[in-house]
């Protein structure tokens, strides 16, 4: 999970929103061999952002084609990155990520319906020691990886601790690392 969310903090545009990033992550650990994904209208419900216009924005990068738009059964789309097909690991294994993804960031654990929230939560849990639930990254990479802008990620890690997500975090104004100790039931 964290050398996906890495790589596509790297091949999609810094100016990326975050609903794009996490709709790319479910289609990144969902696609097929021939790279394409069909997302049902249930899982779209569950990432809680509009399929529509955030398709389009990826459609616009140039990272996927929508090839059934948005409607009532889901939304299919081809993947247009070929260099997915080398950082991804067995389709099963991708899928258990995938759900892996949507069970931690999903509302009801992270407090909040805002994808921006969600994947931050799942972004910092994939990226803590699974055994102490500490982490630590560069503050500038976590708000790339995951669509924040810099002066809303301290409100965003308050929200997160407010819920339950994070037991406490800082940054360390030396060097712009930021320290995060999961929950215990996050770990």
């Amino acid at each position: 999970m964290s050398e996906m969310l890495s790589y596509l903090a790297v091949v999609l545009p810094a100016d990326a929103s975050a609903e794009a990033r996490f709709l790319a992550l479910q289609c990144a650990l969902r696609m097929n061999a021939s790279m394409r994904v069909q997302l049902p209208a249930g899982l779209l419900r569950s990432l809680r952002l509009d399929a529509a216009h955030v398709s389009r924005e990826l459609e616009q990068t140039g990272w996927l084609s929508v090839m059934d738009s948005p409607r009532a059964a889901g939304i299919g789309a081809e993947l247009l990155d070929a260099t997915l097909l080398a950082q991804a690991p067995a389709r099963p294994d991708r899928r258990r990520a995938a759900d892996w993804a949507l069970r931690h960031g999903c509302p009801a654990r992270t407090g909040a319906a805002d994808p921006g929230l969600q994947l931050l939560g799942v972004y910092l849990t994939a990226h803590s020691d699974p055994s102490s639930g500490n982490g630590s990254r560069e503050c500038d990479w976590i708000m790339r990886a995951c669509g924040v802008p810099d002066q809303a990620l301290p409100g965003a890690l308050d929200q997160l601790t407010g819920s339950g997500v994070l037991k406490g975090w800082r940054i360390c104004p030396d060097s712009g690392d930021m320290h995060w100790i999961l929950a215990s039931e996050q770990g």
